[in-house]
């Protein structure tokens, strides 16, 4: 059933205080955030995801608060979000679903280690810089991705130990079945991913697409995204303050200082 996002409400996070002074200010701790949310669920486990990575996990259906970890900067806004999950998918990772919600400011591209992939080839990241027609002259991946770093890692008839791996491949250091990306790779060999992470971008649409070269300067035929939604990460807010409340509405309004 995945992650459900409906019936949850009034999600709200607060600093934890690391220590008092004796005029009654607090020190918080910089890395974590208690969040509370309600919920008119009673039999199903709750996930926190902070910029869509998986955070915390409820043990308990009664359960409506948690501490969970947050990223150790300020430059950026953190996005918090709760769901409900069955119980028997409590400690699913579900943040492949969350992707195309991202507002990180950045994207990620990722796509399966294969071994048809060439020994000592190198992989290149272009994009449209979200002009619509992508730039091949020039690629945005600043260095040339590696696509076999280490060449124990390449296996295949000849490439490594002869007769120490399964037939048709000497594949005594592959990464083996269950380990990898699942079906992406041979025949009871799945793939590593590999990945590349933009820098921070503006908001807009954009379209990428990767070429693969070999050692001979051979270039494969260019592999393009769909169309990407990119929304640049809010700035968080500083000096905010409560202006007013007004409890028949539910409506708090800031100030700004």
């Amino acid at each position: 059933m995945g992650l459900i996002s409906s019936g949850i409400e009034r999600v709200m996070s607060c600093s934890i205080p690391a220590g008092v002074r004796a005029d009654g200010s607090s020190v918080d701790e910089p890395l974590s955030v208690l969040v509370r949310w309600r919920s008119g669920y009673e039999d199903k486990l709750y996930q926190i995801y902070v910029n869509g990575a998986l955070a915390g996990v409820a043990a308990n259906p009664a359960a409506r608060q948690m501490i969970v970890p947050i990223p150790a900067h300020t430059n950026s806004a953190v996005r918090i979000e709760v769901f409900a999950v069955e119980a028997s998918a409590a400690n699913v990772d579900f943040s492949s679903e969350l992707q195309s919600h991202s507002q990180s400011g950045r994207v990620k591209l990722s796509w399966p280690r294969g071994m048809n992939l060439p020994f000592e080839g190198t992989a290149q990241v272009y994009s449209d810089g979200g002009g619509g027609e992508i730039n091949y002259d020039e690629p945005v991946s600043k260095e040339d991705i590696r696509l076999w770093p280490s060449r124990q890692d390449k296996v295949g008839f000849g490439s490594g130990p002869f007769a120490d791996g399964d037939f048709g491949y000497d594949g005594s250091s592959a990464i083996g079945f269950g380990k990898g990306a699942f079906g992406e790779g041979e025949f009871g060999f799945d793939a590593d991913e590999m990945s590349w992470i933009s820098g921070e971008l503006e908001t807009g649409k954009y379209r990428f697409a990767v070429k693969v070269q070999d050692r001979f300067g051979n270039v494969s035929e260019a592999q393009e995204t769909d169309k990407m939604t990119v929304i640049r990460t809010a700035k968080p807010a500083q000096k905010l303050e409560v202006e007013s409340y007004d409890k028949g509405e539910s409506r708090l309004k800031f100030m700004v200082k």
